[in-house]
């Protein structure tokens, strides 16, 4: 008997017990159905938060103060004031081969009020360069430029979050707003970007960074320095490099060092490590469910089998050989799981892009997934179908026949 007979033979069989066959397939539908769900929600979060991450800078690395030490007893990280502006590492950073831009930072939290509306958010000190280290643009107005810096004024740059609170649009520029009490020059409102995990990249106010060390930060230490990188091969060379001067600088070893330089690959490498081990646990857990559906799958061959007794030496007498009985019990078995597993993978697909519209990252589609799911489901009829499809096959057609 042909494949295509085999196949027209296992669908019309089901085809008798409609009801049977779907409940069979259910198990196999749930857990492919998981399984691409699952793995589309998993790809689909790892790209957004690494978008957002890539968002954060140009070839980003970030240099960070390190953790004090007094006595025996060692503080959070970021609690040393070595990383200052005064003493010019921002400057000697720039000199460094393979920089493009350099932008130190210092933050503080401060009431902003313009008109009848108030905010509290992050006041972050910063220089001209800060739109291209950290991959900002421009909405309306200008940004920060170097005589504002030198000239520690009042002016104020927006994030786009912190515009919309304060019910600023476009006609706001030139207007006045109020800082910690004091009165500041609104002169541009950047492009939104999103969130980066549970911190959001536009609720803040950029001002010149002698103007926020000269009201509002005491002090010449800085919070951190972002390091725009030529081009993405440079970075580690460039890392390497900016350790090493800073080193110099400070006195340091490599056992002492008072600061902490973080890369962005690095950060990409660590998410894509634990998404990664999210991914297959999540796998893990929905393919449960395809083994179920593969007892399910045995469960209801073996009943056919006891069913069909009589069929079965009906057609041992009439000459079909033990391997066109297996045949015929696998080829039913794999036709459930594979109906089952399309089903399941439509379901899948549509709970994913659903999930991603949601979610905001969209409907990410994995070919290699589809497949991946198929073959489970086809492996799943195999593996449950041998033992019921042989035991058919050793019936005795005598016995068979004289049963009831």
């Amino acid at each position: 008997m042909g494949g295509r007979e085999l196949i027209r033979l296992a669908l019309s069989r089901l085809g008798t017990s409609r009801m049977r066959a779907v409940l069979t397939m259910l198990g196999v539908i749930i857990g492919v159905g998981s399984i691409v769900a699952l793995v589309a929600v998993a790809e689909g979060a790892t790209s957004g938060i690494t978008n957002r991450i890539q968002g954060l800078g140009t070839n980003l690395l970030t240099v960070t103060p390190g953790a004090t030490r007094t006595g025996f007893t060692r503080g959070a990280q970021g609690s040393a004031t070595t990383l200052t502006l005064a003493l010019a590492d921002a400057a000697a950073i720039a000199t460094v081969a393979g920089v493009a831009a350099v932008e130190p930072e210092v933050t503080t939290q401060k009431t902003v009020i313009a008109g009848l509306q108030n905010t509290t958010t992050s006041i972050v000190g910063t220089t001209p360069a800060f739109p291209e280290v950290r991959s900002y643009t421009m909405w309306q107005g200008a940004f920060l430029n170097g005589a504002s810096v030198h000239g520690s004024l009042r002016v104020a740059v927006l994030g786009a979050t912190t515009a919309d609170d304060l019910g600023l649009t476009e006609t706001s520029i030139g207007t006045d707003i109020a800082i910690g009490g004091l009165p500041f020059r609104v002169i541009g409102i950047l492009q939104p970007k999103g969130s980066s995990g549970p911190v959001s990249q536009d609720d803040q106010v950029l001002i010149p960074i002698t103007t926020a060390q000269h009201y509002f930060v005491s002090g010449t230490s800085v919070r951190s320095v972002g390091v725009s990188v030529t081009t993405a091969d440079a970075i580690t060379d460039t890392q390497a490099l900016l350790t090493a001067t800073l080193q110099q600088r400070h006195g340091t070893n490599g056992t002492n060092d008072d600061f902490t330089i973080q890369s962005q690959a690095q950060l990409l490498s660590t998410f894509s490590s634990v998404t990664g081990l999210l991914t297959l646990l999540l796998a893990g857990i929905a393919s449960i469910s395809l083994v179920v559906g593969g007892i399910g799958i045995m469960n209801i061959m073996l009943v056919s089998v006891r069913e069909r007794t009589r069929e079965i030496g009906i057609r041992k007498a009439i000459g079909a050989r033990g391997r066109d009985i297996l045949l015929q019990f696998l080829v039913e078995a794999l036709v459930l799981s594979l109906l089952g597993g399309l089903i399941g993978i439509a379901v899948g697909v549509g709970a994913s892009a659903l999930i991603g519209t949601l979610a905001g990252w969209g409907f990410i589609f994995n070919p290699i997934t589809v497949i991946v799911a198929v073959g489970f489901s086809l492996a799943v009829g195999v593996v449950f179908g041998v033992w019921p499809a042989r035991q058919a096959a050793r019936l005795d057609p005598i016995a068979s026949l004289r049963y009831e």
